[in-house]
Parts: C-alpha cells; sequence; structure tokens
C-alpha cells in the first residue's frame, strides 16, 4: 500500500511530509499550530494532540506507516512554518533531542523583517531570558539570561522589506525574533516584538535542516520549499 505524502488532519490543509526514514518523519509544519505539551489542552490547535489523535484513530496516513508513536523532537513557533521533525521511538526522541542540545543540528531560517541592515553578514551573541513582566515574552538579559548565538546574512531588499537568513546556533524561544528586534530589524507580523502593525503575517520560515544521522549513518539534509512565502512578500 502507497504511503500518502501528506497528514491529513481535520479543519488543516494537508501538511506535506518533507523526509521520512525509519527513524524521523519531517513535515512542512503549516501557521497556526502550537507544540505545546499534550497536558495542556487549552488550545484546538495543538499539533502534537491531533497527531496523537489521528494515530490512534488509525488514519490513513499513520495506518499505512504502521505508526504507533511520532514526537516532536524540537520546536517552531505557532506563527512560524517549514521543517519540524518528529521521532518515531521514545528511544530515537531521546537521540534527536540531544542532538539539538548538542548542537548537532544544523539550522537554516528565512526572515522577513524591515528597517535598515547595517552589514551584510553578522552574528548576534545576546543572552535571553524570560521578561518578568510579560509571560510567553523573551528579554535580553545580560546578567540571568542564558548564552544564545545567531548568525544572519542580508540576502535581498526591495522598498519594503529584507530578506535575512538566520542560523541559530542555540535553539532559545523566540531567539531569531529578539536578535533581530534588537538589531533594529523587527520580522514583519511579529506583535510581539515588533513595532509596525502588518497585515501580514509572522515572516519567518524553517527552510532547511541537517544533521549527521546515528541510526543510518549518512548525512541528511532536509528542505522546505520557500517560493510561496518569497512571493507572499513581494521576492
Amino acid at each position: 500500500m502507497a504511503k500518502p505524502e501528506f497528514i491529513e488532519l481535520p479543519g488543516c490543509e494537508p501538511i506535506p511530509i518533507l523526509y521520512e526514514d525509519r527513524s524521523v518523519l519531517a513535515v512542512d509544519k503549516p501557521r497556526g499550530w502550537m507544540l505545546v505539551p499534550v497536558s495542556l489542552q487549552s488550545t484546538a490547535r495543538n499539533l502534537q494532540a491531533a497527531l496523537n489523535s489521528s494515530i490512534a484513530a488509525r488514519d490513513f496516513w499513520a495506518r499505512t506507516r504502521r505508526l504507533k508513536f511520532l514526537r516532536y523532537v524540537h520546536r517552531l513557533d505557532a506563527d512560524t512554518t517549514g521543517v519540524l521533525l518528529f521521532a518515531k521511538s521514545r528511544g530515537a526522541v531521546e537521540t534527536y533531542s540531544k542532538m539539538f542540545e548538542g548542537r548537532q543540528m544544523e539550522k537554516t531560517y528565512l526572515a522577513v523583517a524591515s528597517g535598515r541592515a547595517l552589514d551584510v553578514e553578522w552574528t548576534c551573541q545576546l543572552k535571553l531570558g524570560p521578561d518578568p513582566k510579560q509571560v510567553g515574552r523573551v528579554n535580553v538579559d545580560a546578567r540571568r539570561g542564558r548564552p544564545a548565538e545567531t548568525h544572519f546574512r542580508l540576502l535581498q531588499s526591495h522598498e519594503k522589506f529584507l530578506l535575512i537568513e538566520a542560523r541559530p546556533v542555540t535553539g532559545r524561544t523566540h531567539q531569531i525574533r529578539v536578535h533581530l528586534a534588537e538589531a533594529g530589524l523587527p520580522i514583519i507580523g511579529d506583535e510581539l516584538y515588533g513595532s509596525l502593525k502588518s497585515n501580514l503575517p509572522l515572516g519567518l520560515r524553517a527552510v532547511h535542516l541537517a544533521y549527521f544521522d546515528p541510526f543510518i549513518k549518512k548525512r541528511v539534509a532536509i528542505r522546505a520549499p520557500t517560493e510561496n512565502f518569497l512571493k507572499a512578500y513581494g521576492f
């Protein structure tokens, strides 16, 4: 039986499967889905909970794969789209989670920002910590913050926006968003860290994830398509 190349969930466009092997499955995460713990069911847009329900119901995409388990090993913000990696066993969750924590994953994002870039390439190493005044928000905190490092490169610009490549070394919450905002380059559609109101969605997409896989003993490179994302912002 042929395996479908999409995951179908209620009330959602089919979610493309970008890559799959015996240990992992990577999807092109759509906008609006959160990755909060399953125990927190305050939102109907909990992607992990929706996948669990679909697997338990033996929906076609899961049944053809004989899937009994699927768990995310890293997170994307609710309004960030792109490459999201899931593990097919608890052992794989532990292995790939350690790889993310050990900075063995190469992550690349595209960000659409406003402002004026002072350099074509730069690195931000501002430490980040939770904002004591607002739950869910992150601040630069030189004293108590955790180390954070992001490499940036200006790719294109036009009269409205800048297109910036972001390669985070660490994986702090809202890292790219805060580092760009601190550089005077807030991401378009970022209501938390941006100062300009926009009718456009958050201009942040995870476009590439690469790593050496310890199970299949080879390098894996996963890419998400960029054409529609770029077109939406005039690139």
